[in-house]
Parts: structure tokens; sequence; C-alpha cells
């Protein structure tokens, strides 16, 4: 099989394995638009330099059309036996205007091609991203809105630690998406840059102008220097680390889902849209949506962790490793847009039960000690220190009765504190205590409705900067 185009000095071709590893197209036909963008700007800078013939760039430019409507149509044909996308589209324009179609690859490599296509597919990728996260974050905080002053338990290790609200605990997973958002962000403005007219490692003696390819593929400026242009795969790597924080923050918010639809919480509860049953047991209604977001997460972190190990040791410039870079990527935003998506449509879908939080709020009665000792504090001028400890005395009692503290009467919290007033019942309530919490970013109903218009601005008017 001597027929390849690098195939010139090749007197036999590849054998059946070496073809079964080397061939990408069929994961790489996924570059074909952008495939297609970049031979378009390198045609219109050929012609605009002199380096190829209008005629001959008009030619490339309507074989290029063609192909463009073969391939949304579906009526291309990749062929394995031509390796990878970029081949593919240069076999059929061979095909259809015959030898002008040979110029098309002057002053360019399929080093700086596959670079410059996959750097568009991923700049793209994260619009995407970006986009879909707003949509999750708009129905995060419309519902945070609608629960500023339902009352839950906030948790830290995982016990009850002081009320919050339902709208204040959604509201952190706004901000934590507005980073990820900030993530993609930053790595679009990185990736930024144009490969195309790097050649295959050291430019070209051709007069091009990459400025005028960069301009026409809306890149910033053309990359600085050749052997980076073909070698780099940072963007790549951005991506996927920006996606695997992305995944863990979908995994937190699923990860409580599942905990807050079980019957121990009773938090949520999930329709038949987001919810399955079991094959044996009749009763059950299973979260299998949030579990298998919280599961996909481990494999968004395998790709990262598979490029970076591909990447640690390249020297430069572009070895064939780096073929391993586009079914990663690939296979990694198919994943995020996919939990996103199911992400979203669970915040929307989920039915919270007010009443079942307010009571595990208030389960055993001690969730407001913070309160009582915050209010010896400051209504008795005692440093906290010694406020925590008389507070302490207070919470043993009440454990030691098995009553709430707001149950002991006044005689008994004064055998702590003899200073202590009737005043002190006042902030022993779950809805007092999240009212007093007052301090920017507390989770004081006010507050919370204030976060939420906030977080609208931030968030949904003026993008993703958080």
């Amino acid at each position: 099989m001597t027929s390849k185009i690098w195939g010139g000095r090749f007197s036999s071709g590849p054998a059946s394995i070496m073809e079964e590893i080397n061939v990408s197209v069929g994961f790489d036909q996924r570059l074909a638009k952008q495939d297609l963008l970049g031979s378009r700007a390198h045609c219109s800078m050929l012609v605009a330099r002199g380096i190829v013939s209008a005629e001959d760039g008009d030619a490339i430019q309507e074989g290029l059309t063609r192909i463009e409507k073969e391939i949304s149509s579906g009526a291309f044909h990749f062929k394995r036996a031509l390796e990878d996308v970029h081949m593919n589209i240069e076999s059929r324009l061979a095909d259809l205007i015959g030898a002008p179609a040979g110029r098309l690859h002057t002053a360019r490599s399929r080093n700086d091609q596959v670079a410059t296509d996959f750097r568009m597919w991923v700049r793209a990728a994260c619009d995407t991203v970006d986009d879909e996260i707003r949509k999750l974050q708009s129905v995060l905080i419309d519902t945070a809105e609608q629960h500023a002053a339902t009352i839950m338990p906030g948790f830290t290790h995982l016990q009850p630690a002081q009320p919050v609200t339902f709208g204040h605990h959604l509201l952190a997973y706004v901000e934590m998406f507005g980073r990820d958002r900030s993530r993609f962000v930053d790595a679009r403005k990185r990736l930024n840059e144009c490969p195309l007219g790097a050649g295959a490692i050291a430019g070209t003696s051709f007069p091009i102008d990459r400025a005028l390819t960069a301009e026409k593929l809306n890149f910033d400026r053309p990359m600085a220097n050749s052997m980076d242009a073909v070698s780099d795969r940072d963007f790549a790597l951005d991506f996927l680390a920006a996606a695997g924080i992305l995944a863990v923050h979908m995994s937190r918010l699923a990860e409580e889902m599942v905990n807050w639809s079980s019957p121990q919480f009773g938090f949520i509860r999930f329709t038949d849209a987001f919810s399955t049953g079991s094959s044996m047991m009749p009763q059950k209604r299973n979260p299998d949506a949030a579990e298998l977001v919280r599961g996909k997460s481990g494999r968004i972190f395998g790709g990262l962790v598979a490029l970076l190990t591909v990447m640690k040791g390249l020297p430069l410039t572009y070895s064939k490793d780096m073929q391993e870079d586009k079914e990663t990527v690939f296979a990694v935003f198919d994943s995020i847009e996919l939990c996103l998506a199911a992400t979203t449509g669970m915040v929307v879908d989920m039915k919270p039960n007010a009443a079942r939080m307010r009571a595990a709020a208030d389960t055993d009665g001690l969730i407001t000690a913070t309160d009582l000792a915050d209010w010896v504090t400051q209504k008795l001028n005692i440093p906290f220190r010694e406020a925590h400890h008389i507070t302490g005395k207070i919470v043993k009692l009440a454990e030691g009765k098995g009553v709430a503290l707001g149950a002991l009467s006044l005689a008994e919290m004064q055998m702590a504190e003899p200073r202590i007033t009737e005043d002190v019942f006042k902030v022993l309530t779950p809805e007092a205590s999240a009212a007093s919490r007052t301090s920017f970013g507390g989770t004081a109903p006010d507050n919370v409705r204030q976060q939420a218009e906030a977080a609208r601005k931030r968030f949904l008017t003026r993008g993703p900067t958080p």
C-alpha cells in the first residue's frame, strides 16, 4: 500500500497491526468542521500572499464547500485507510478538483494543522460548557430564592452544626460553579493563539502571513514559537483540569441529593423522571441520575491523568503519542455535557420538603448552642472562650435531661452563669439563629434574597466572572 500521502519514500505498506494502532479517523472526524475552517483560512492566505493562484484558490474553496455539504448531509465517507480526518478531506478534495488540491498543503504540516483544529474545537467546547454551567446556575438561583427562608440543618463533619437556609446552601454551589466558569474562560483565553503556519517544527520558507490566518480563525495572535506551536497541549490539559474541578462540584451536589432524597433525610423527592425502581424491591425509588453524575467524575479525573501521563515524558516537538489527546478530551467533554444536563434537570425536578428540613434542624434541640454562646458573649461581655465553656455546661445539662436547650428553665441555665436572663430564650430557635446571621455572606433569609439577586447579576447578566 504505497499510495499513502506520506508514503513516497516507503516501498511497502504498513502491517495490519500498524494500521490499526495508527488510525484515528474513528474519533478525530469530530474535527471536520474545524479542519475545513482552517483549510479555508490557509487557502485564503496563500492566495493573498501570491503563493497559490487565485484560480487554484477558488477551486480549492469550492471543493471545500462541497465537502462541507457532504459531511453535513452524512454523505461523506470517512475511510480508515486514510488514517485521519485531515487526509480524508484532502483526498476527497483531490477527487473533486484534481491537481489544485495538492497546493492546499503548501507551507502547512499535519502537525500545525491538527494543533489548530484541536484548539478551535476546545475553544468551542469551553464556550459550550460555560453556557451549560450558566443554565445550572440559573435554576439554582431560582430555587435558592424560593427557599431563602426554608430552615435546614447545616452540617460540619456530617453532624448538625448550625441552622442555615436551603437557599443559602444552594447558593454555595452557585459560587462553586461560578469559579468553574472562570476557569473555562481563563483556559479559553490562554489557548486563543494560532499554531497555523508553524509547519512541522521549524516554520516555513514560504512568505506566509500568520497574522492573517490567526485573524481569519478568530485567534488573538499567532503562537510565537513554531516548536511550541506544534507540541503544546497545555490547552487540552487546562480544559481537562477545569472539567475535573467542575466534576468535583457536580459530584458533591449529587452526593447531597442522594442523601437528601433518602428516607432518613427526606429533604427532597425526585419525580419518576429522575428516579428508577428496583427489579426486586417494589418500594424503591433510586436516585440513579445523581449517583451516575457522582460516578462519572472518575472517568473525568481519569482523562486528566491520562493526558498528563502522555505528555510528561515527551521531548520537543511532536510525537505520535499526542494522538491520544483528542479521544480523551472528546470523552471528557461528552461526560461533562451529560452531567451538566442531568444536574440541571435534577435541580428543576427535585421537590424540597420544608417541613422535614425544619424538623431535622431541631432534632435534639442543641443546634443553637453557638447562638447561646454568642448571646453570652454579646450581652454579658464575656470573652468567647469563656462563653463557650459556659455554654458547654448548659449543653451537658440539656443532654443529661434529654431536652432541648430552650426547654431548660432559666434557673437551670443560671447554674452555669448567674447573669443569664430570660432574654436568652429569644435566640434559641432555628429561625432566630438563621435570622441573626446577617454578616456579609451569612445565611439570614434577607441576606439570601440579596445574594440571589446579586448572583443573578454577576453570573447571568454580566458573564462568568465571580
